[in-house]
């Protein structure tokens, strides 16, 4: 392949190799005048850029640059919103034992599966799932969420499931663990698969069992 010339303008299709790249003088006025012609970085300098100025070959580098700066900033914006939808679920809904609004976050035919290998299929078994823990920790509530990463269509939070054992835990059979009274803060993972319409369709949960059993004083 013939080596690139100097002057020409390196415009990748991908926008984050685009703004990574290596710069040479022309490449980097072309980037400083998309920003001047496309945001508030313009009206701060009070030096509107009008493209029509620049050479035809120079306009189109510009203008696939515009594209590719509104592309990043859409996508930004859906992951924004993904993650705020997340904090919600947690901090609201799923604290708050809101069941009826899992929809929110969560598409009618959610799969998730669960740190013991489970698998369930729908937001009603989801729910069904969820509940158990309130019975024998009525306070369970996670409460911040310490890392939230959004990347596309998925979302990779960590957070603190806290409570107290403070009622008779249900272990089939009609018998029931005595509470301990202890309190846990036990660490979990939630990867999320969002869909177009801003809910989950996937999601995977991750937590020590072991870990909350010894947090509450069942552990050996």
């Amino acid at each position: 392949m013939p080596p690139r010339p100097a002057d020409e303008p390196r415009v990748d299709p991908d926008p984050f190799f685009t703004w990574n790249a290596p710069m040479n003088a022309r490449t980097a006025s072309l980037t400083l005048a998309t920003l001047l012609s496309t945001s508030a970085l313009a009206q701060d300098l009070g030096q509107p850029l009008n493209i029509s100025q620049l050479s035809p070959a120079d306009q189109a580098a510009v203008s696939l640059l515009q594209k590719q700066v509104a592309t990043v900033a859409a996508q930004r914006k859906v992951e924004q919103a993904n993650l705020a939808t997340f904090d919600d679920l947690d901090f609201n809904v799923y604290s708050g034992q809101k069941w009826d609004q899992l929809g929110k976050s969560h598409a009618k035919d959610i799969t998730v599966h669960y740190p013991d290998g489970r698998t369930t299929k729908g937001l009603d078994a989801h729910i069904e799932a969820l509940k158990p823990m309130f019975v024998f920790a009525p306070d369970t509530a996670i409460k911040e969420h310490p890392i939230r990463i959004a990347s596309g269509e998925w979302t990779a939070v960590t957070g603190y499931v806290e409570g107290t054992f403070s009622q008779p835990m249900p272990i089939g059979g009609g018998k029931t663990l005595a509470p301990t009274g202890k309190k846990f803060k036990l660490g979990m993972a939630t990867i999320g698969h969002w869909t177009k319409d801003g809910v989950m369709d996937e999601e995977w949960l991750f937590w020590d069992n072991a870990a909350l059993m010894q947090q509450m004083g069942l552990g050996q």
